[in-house]
Parts: C-alpha cells; structure tokens; sequence
C-alpha cells in the first residue's frame, strides 16, 4: 500500500469534487452529500450522517483508544508516554461558513486554498497543541530521543525506499507502536475489515475509472471553451482549474525556508485562485455544468450500486451496528 490519501478521505475529496463541479447559480440548490446515491452507503461508514457533535465524538473516542494502544506499547518497550487525547482531529461544522458555490464567498476566498473562514482568527488556549511527552522527551539523551521516536513510529525510509516524488510503501507492522494502534483502531470499521476489501478495491477503482472516464467530455469541452473566451485557455476538464492551482500553490509552500508574514507573493496567488474560481463558476452557470454532471455522475453510480447492492448493503448494516 503506497503512503497515499486514504481511501476514505480519497471518497470524500472526489465527492466534494463532483459537487462543487456540479454547483450552479445561488439561485439553484447545490447537491449535497445525501443526495448521491452511493453516498447514502458511504455516510454510514464514514459517518457522514452523524451530527458535528457525534461526529467528533467518535474522533475522540478513536483518538483516545490509539493513544492508550501506543502507551501500552511504548511501555512494552521500555518507554514511558503518556497517551495525547487532544485529538488532531476537528469537526468543522458545515453551514454558511464554507459556501464555495455562492458568487459572494467565491470572490473573498476564490477556491478556499490561500484565503479560507476562519483563517485569521487567533487560536484559543483550549486549542494549542501540547504534547504531553515533550518534557519526558527532553530528558532523553539525543540516542535515547532517536531511539524513543524510532518505536514510536517506526525507522525513517532509506534512499533506496523512496520514490521520486518522496513517497513510500506503507506498512503498518514497520511504522512502530503508533503503526500497530493505528491498525487496531482501523480494524474496528468494517471498512477496514478483511470481509469488504473486495468491495473496497472495487470502490477504489470505480472512482478512479470515473474521474478518467470520457462520459463527462461533451460537458468538459463546453466549460473548457467557456474558460478559453474568458481568457483561461488550457483547461481540459472542470477538475483542472483547482487541482492546477492547488499544484502552483504547493510549490510555494516547497520552496518557502521560513514562514513571511504577510507575504507579497501569497497575496499575489489569493488574488489570481479568485479570479480564476470566479471564471470557473461564471462557466459552470453558463454551460449549466451543475444538472449536466450530476446526471451522468449519479448513475454511474447506480450502475455500481446495482452490481455491488448485496456487499454495499452488508456494508452499511455492519456500519451502522458497529456505533
């Protein structure tokens, strides 16, 4: 398994991408998760359909027995830790805070990459990160503190382990104590289980096989020519414009040595992500892109869900029993 974007958050990335592809004027409602049909799956076993409360309840929950697994396992091996139930994981409620299919919201964050709701209210005293092992950590000696996150997260790779592009093969039983938490942990959803992995490889694929399918050509080659005449050429698809930019706007973050305030050349990509996400949403009005992606997006999904009704069913029940 390559250290890639889990499959999970690989479903939720390309859903969002599907549904802001799809938005359309204010006036006209955008498709929310529940709407898509393979989604009414998928919510149960992300817990999509649970509420901001529930949901970071069971972040929390999670959290809490991964630590206690590596404590136990830290302890096992000679080291005190003391379990970090300050979960990195936060809920973000979903409401009128991120709208990135209302033309207002567009043109003061654009895609919501550089500039974001949110982004420049301080940090409360409740939501500084502290590591609770810092001052044990510290009274290690430098062979003792390599040797302290080695067990906890297993050896560095060697240069002959990565890839080009810096990534490597995961492999949980090799990413030391937190590795092995985290693969008890994960064994608990039914997603993760030896049972579904058939149906989690064939999901894979399906959203693979969809982002590269050529159903949605017609309606690319509109919205494409749309961006041309409004002075954005070489955009083949939808996805283009903010998977291109996310790109451009990596490579800064790459090439910074150290955090400027306030930066000229930032400030400079929030501008340009704006005007290009308003021409993108101005193109997406005009070739009606929203309707037109959604219709041949939801039943290809059909079709999967009608191939696949007997696992995904068995999916969800196990999903919904495990809470």
């Amino acid at each position: 398994m390559r250290r890639t974007t889990p499959l999970a958050l690989a479903f939720s990335a390309v859903l969002a991408v599907a549904l802001a592809a799809c938005s359309g004027s204010a006036d006209t409602a955008a498709p929310k998760p529940e709407d898509s049909p393979l989604n009414k799956y998928m919510m149960a076993v992300w817990g999509g359909d649970l509420s901001t409360d529930e949901q970071q309840a069971r972040y929390d929950k999670e959290n809490k027995a991964r630590e206690q697994l590596v404590a136990e396992c830290m302890a096992e091996e000679g080291f005190e830790y003391i379990p970090n139930t300050q979960s990195g994981a936060v809920v973000m409620a979903s409401g009128d805070e991120w709208s990135p299919e209302d033309r207002e919201w567009v043109a003061q964050y654009g895609y919501g990459n550089v500039n974001f709701p949110g982004r420049d209210t301080p940090m409360t005293d409740d939501q500084v990160y502290v590591d609770p092992n810092e001052d044990y950590v510290t009274s290690l000696s430098p062979s003792e503190q390599a040797a302290f996150y080695e067990t906890l997260n297993g050896p560095q790779p060697s240069a002959e382990e990565l890839d080009e592009d810096g990534s490597f093969e995961y492999d949980w039983e090799q990413a030391g104590c937190y590795g092995l938490a985290q693969h008890e942990v994960e064994e608990q959803n039914p997603a993760q289980s030896d049972e579904f992995a058939p149906l989690m490889k064939s999901l894979e694929e399906f959203w693979t096989e969809t982002q590269e399918s050529t159903a949605f050509a017609d309606l690319d080659a509109k919205w494409s020519s749309c961006m041309a005449d409004a002075g954005y050429p070489g955009y083949d698809k939808q996805s283009d414009a903010q998977m291109q930019f996310g790109e451009e706007l990596n490579a800064y973050y790459e090439d910074q040595t150290e955090w400027v305030e306030d930066d000229p050349e930032l400030a400079e990509l929030g501008e340009k992500e704006i005007e290009i996400a308003l021409a993108d949403l101005d193109c997406r009005e005009k070739t009606d892109y929203r309707a037109g992606y959604t219709k041949v997006q939801y039943a290809l999904e059909e079709e999967f869900i009608a191939d696949h009704k007997a696992e995904l069913d068995a999916l969800k029940a196990a999903a919904e029993q495990g809470r």
